[in-house]
């Protein structure tokens, strides 16, 4: 079959855009069915770019809080970046996935579906990380490489208990689907109500150590970490093959680049993925940005 989904990106993306998904909505399974698909195992280095926080009502970048707030500007930086040389995967919710699948921004990239956005950031339920994005069943049906999923562990949060059954259970289902879970955990506390994430080498093991254990069986499962402190440490606490997030914006690039080559270098750190660090970096120059994470992978 001949995919006809490609849009001329010369003209504005929501209009085109919101033609189909009004007119010709079927589309949108066509473009994600016909799309040549990237290859994890023969993936040596793992360049991603991540695009799930608006779906969290995250749309800060740097020191705008509404950085993320044009779908216009957002989709053309994803372009920018999943079209520079090296990188090979994107991660996020239905709504970007499927835009960018239209535009023929996703042939040959592995993708990842972000499960769960229901904690939204700043309100009196960010806790509460119940799944209300892809289900493994729709990530099969997607066409997708696997899942996402946020868990983060409150002690003092009962409804963290929820959150990694939930993950477990998403892990089950993913594995056998053939579908590999991709599992971000954190230690979090309330500070000041607000939920901040605990970023010391200590957290972050028990927060590996909680993770890896989750679902009947860990093959599929990969671990999406933070870049912190003394990551020798850290990454001596688990055999899954992990990826390193890229974090807030940082107005430091070099010394960001610098703790990522670090983390690189450790034989069960399989790559980057990355998001605002990338699409809105202090410089403005989105494919300069990615360029330099990507030649960090090459080393």
């Amino acid at each position: 079959m001949t995919r006809t989904t490609a849009i001329d990106v010369d003209e504005p993306l929501i209009a085109a855009l919101t033609r189909i998904r009004a007119t010709e909505p079927e589309r949108i399974a066509q473009a994600l069915a016909h799309r040549p698909r990237g290859d994890l195992a023969g993936t040596k280095a793992l360049m991603v770019i991540a695009c799930d926080h608006p779906a969290r009502g995250a749309l800060g970048a740097g020191g705008d809080p509404l950085a993320m707030a044009s779908r216009e500007e957002l989709l053309r930086r994803c372009l920018t970046a999943l079209s520079r040389p090296g990188v090979n995967g994107f991660l996020g919710t239905a709504d970007i996935i499927e835009d960018l699948a239209l535009l023929g921004a996703l042939d040959g990239k592995l993708v990842w579906g972000s499960m769960n956005r229901i904690g939204l950031q700043g309100s009196s339920f960010e806790m509460d990380d119940r799944f209300g994005g892809y289900d493994a069943q729709g990530i099969g049906e997607a066409g997708l490489d696997g899942g996402k999923m946020l868990t983060r562990i409150n002690y003092e949060d009962p409804r963290s208990a929820d959150t990694l059954e939930a993950s477990a259970r998403a892990i089950d289902s993913l594995s056998q689907r053939g579908l590999s879970a991709m599992v971000e955990p954190f230690l979090t506390r309330w500070r000041d109500g607000r939920a901040v994430n605990d970023l010391s080498p200590e957290a972050v093991i028990r927060s590996i150590a909680v993770a890896q254990g989750l679902g009947r069986s860990s093959a599929r499962t990969w671990l999406k970490l933070p870049c912190v402190q003394d990551m020798e440490r850290v990454m001596d606490s688990t055999t899954l093959p992990s990826l390193i997030l890229g974090g807030e914006v940082s107005s430091d690039a070099d010394a960001v680049l610098a703790s990522w080559g670090r983390a690189l270098a450790l034989p069960n750190v399989r790559g980057l993925v990355v998001g605002r660090s990338l699409l809105y970096p202090p410089s403005g120059d989105v494919a300069g940005a990615v360029d330099r994470a990507v030649e960090l992978l090459n080393h």
